[in-house]
C-alpha cells in the first residue's frame, strides 16, 4: 500500500472509505473521503479499494441535492415576499470557510459558487487554523466562519473521557481557532462560526464560543453538512433566525452529528435594484 491509495477498516466492516493520508511500516494515518473523520490503523486492517470499483452510496447524494435544491427555494421565496415585486438587490452574508481537507474544500467552494453564496476558501491544517484566523478575520471580515477538516477519537485510555480534550485528535485546535474568532468579535450574530468535523467536542466548541458544532453523540458528520447551515445563514433573513430544528432534516447527519443555538440570520434585501434609476 502507498500513500493516496483508498482503503477500508476489515474490523469495522469496510464501513467507512479512507485515503491513505501518511504511511508507515506498522500503521496508517487515514483520512475519510465521505466522512470527515481522521483515523489511525495497522495496516494489516486495511483492505485496498479500487477507485472505479467504489460506488458512493445513492442515499448521499439524493440527500445533499435535496439540500441544495431547499436553499435555492427558500432562497427565492425570501428574494419574493421581501421584494414586494419590486426591483431589489441582495446582500447575503459572506463566509469564510477554513478546511483541513484540499478536496472537501474544493467541493464546498463549488457548491457555494452554485448557491450564489460570497465565500472564500483557504486549505489550512487544523493545527495551524488559529494562527490562520488572526490575519484572514481582519482582512476578509466575514458574516460567516466554517472551521472544519476532520477529527475522531483516540484509541488509548483517554479516550473513555469524552468530556477530555485529549481523547481528540483535532478538537483541540478548532477551539483554539474558534476562541481565536471570539476575541475578533463577541457578538454571536455578527459572525456565526460553524465548528467541528467528525466525533468533535461538542459542548466544547460551543463554549468557546461556536454557534453550531459536531457532534454531540461523537457520531460522524458528513463533509458537506458545515456547507448546508452556512448557507442556511446566509439566505436567511436578519430578522429571522435559524433553529437547528429547521436545519435537521436537511443534513446527512442529523442531531446526533450537529447541534446549536438560535442565531440570527445575514441576508439583506435592499429596493430598487442598483440599476434603477430615477426619470
Amino acid at each position: 500500500m502507498r500513500q493516496g491509495d483508498l482503503v477500508v477498516r476489515k474490523s469495522y466492516g469496510g464501513d467507512v472509505l479512507f485515503k491513505i493520508q501518511e504511511l508507515n511500516s506498522q500503521n496508517a494515518l487515514l483520512k475519510g473521503i465521505e466522512y470527515r473523520l481522521l483515523a489511525d490503523s495497522p495496516i494489516y486492517d486495511l483492505s485496498e479499494v479500487q477507485a472505479d470499483s467504489y460506488i458512493t452510496d445513492p442515499a448521499i447524494g439524493l440527500k445533499t441535492s435535496e439540500a441544495m435544491r431547499s436553499i435555492s427555494q427558500y432562497r427565492k421565496l425570501r428574494e419574493k415576499e421581501a421584494s414586494g415585486g419590486y426591483s431589489y438587490f441582495e446582500v447575503p452574508g459572506k463566509v469564510l470557510h477554513l478546511d483541513g481537507d484540499p478536496l472537501y474544500l474544493r467541493k464546498s467552494l463549488l457548491l457555494y459558487s452554485q448557491l450564489r453564496v460570497p465565500a472564500e476558501g483557504f486549505y489550512v491544517s487544523e493545527s495551524n487554523m488559529a494562527d490562520a484566523l488572526t490575519q484572514l478575520l481582519p482582512q476578509k471580515k466575514p458574516d460567516i466562519l466554517v472551521i472544519t477538516g476532520h477529527d475522531g477519537l483516540v484509541k488509548d485510555g483517554s479516550s473513555s473521557d469524552l468530556h477530555n480534550l485529549e481523547s481528540y485528535k483535532n478538537s483541540h485546535h478548532f477551539v483554539k481557532a474558534v476562541q481565536v474568532a471570539r476575541e475578533y468579535e463577541r457578538n454571536r450574530d455578527s459572525l456565526v462560526i460553524i465548528a467541528g468535523a467528525c466525533q468533535s467536542f461538542y459542548e466544547a466548541l460551543l463554549q468557546a464560543g461556536a454557534n453550531f458544532a459536531s457532534s454531540p453523540a461523537r457520531v460522524l458528520i458528513h463533509a458537506l453538512d458545515p456547507l448546508y447551515i452556512a448557507a442556511k445563514v446566509s439566505f436567511t433573513s436578519i430578522k429571522d433566525t435559524v433553529q437547528m430544528k429547521d436545519i435537521v432534516q436537511h443534513t446527512m447527519s442529523g442531531l446526533e452529528g450537529l447541534g446549536g443555538m438560535e442565531t440570527r440570520g445575514s441576508h439583506r434585501i435592499g429596493i430598487p435594484g442598483l440599476n434603477f434609476i430615477s426619470r
